[in-house]
């Protein structure tokens, strides 16, 4: 991959998670007919999201409890098992043409668990890759989960980074069906991070990971 990827990047700012499934959906079949690649960033209301895999065992309290607190549990059509989203939580949306990308999916998710992992490089902090498993770790524990679809070669879905997040909410499930303790970039440096400059920096590693080249809208 020598020559660079028009794409198209847009903050959706904080919104809820069926407004951005539907927007998904609506650019999936744009970049079907042709137009560039969309990279879209946001935050979630507070949701619960199953993919194919989804097991509700995965639930530590019953679901009607998690429901009757205000949040919803929204089955999807990514990989992958339950996950949380919620404010302060950083999530990415790569609407990708993937045969711009070497038709290779295990390579696209490489790519996108890098760059997390180069977004806490910036904060000199050491992530890592485990060995069979999606997403990045800190030491033991997660900071960034990945769950992608793909309709005739462009993607959707993609990956969240606990950033500000509440992780007390991921004490509800098994996340991504693992016994595992969740972390967060603000708990690793000790405050709160600035949210524009955190997508700035996911934005920069983004281009230089996917050799892409920021559109106009």
């Amino acid at each position: 991959m020598n020559h660079s990827v028009p794409c198209r990047v847009k903050d959706l700012g904080l919104i809820n998670y069926e407004e951005a499934f539907q927007l998904q959906k609506q650019t999936v079949s744009k970049v079907l007919q042709g137009q560039p690649n969309t990279l879209y960033l946001c935050e979630h209301l507070p949701v619960f999201t199953l993919g194919r895999l989804a097991d509700e065992r995965n639930f530590l309290i019953p679901p009607k409890d998690i429901e009757s607190r205000g949040m919803k549990i929204f089955p999807i059509d990514r990989g992958g098992e339950v996950t949380l989203h919620g404010p302060g939580q950083i999530v990415t949306y790569p609407i990708f043409n993937l045969n711009h990308f070497r038709r290779d999916l295990k390579h696209f998710l490489y790519k996108l668990e890098q760059v997390a992992i180069d977004l806490l490089q910036d904060f000199d902090i050491v992530a890592r890759r485990i060995s069979g498993q999606r997403g990045v770790w800190v030491k033991e524990e997660k900071i960034a989960s990945l769950g992608i679809g793909v309709k005739k070669w462009v993607s959707f879905h993609g990956m969240a980074i606990n950033v500000n997040t509440d992780l007390n909410l991921f004490s509800m499930i098994k996340p991504c069906g693992l016994d595992v303790k969740m972390t967060s970039l603000s708990k690793l440096i000790g405050h709160n991070a600035d949210l524009k400059d955190i997508k700035e920096k996911i934005i920069k590693h983004y281009c230089r990971n996917f050799n892409l080249t920021i559109e106009d809208q």
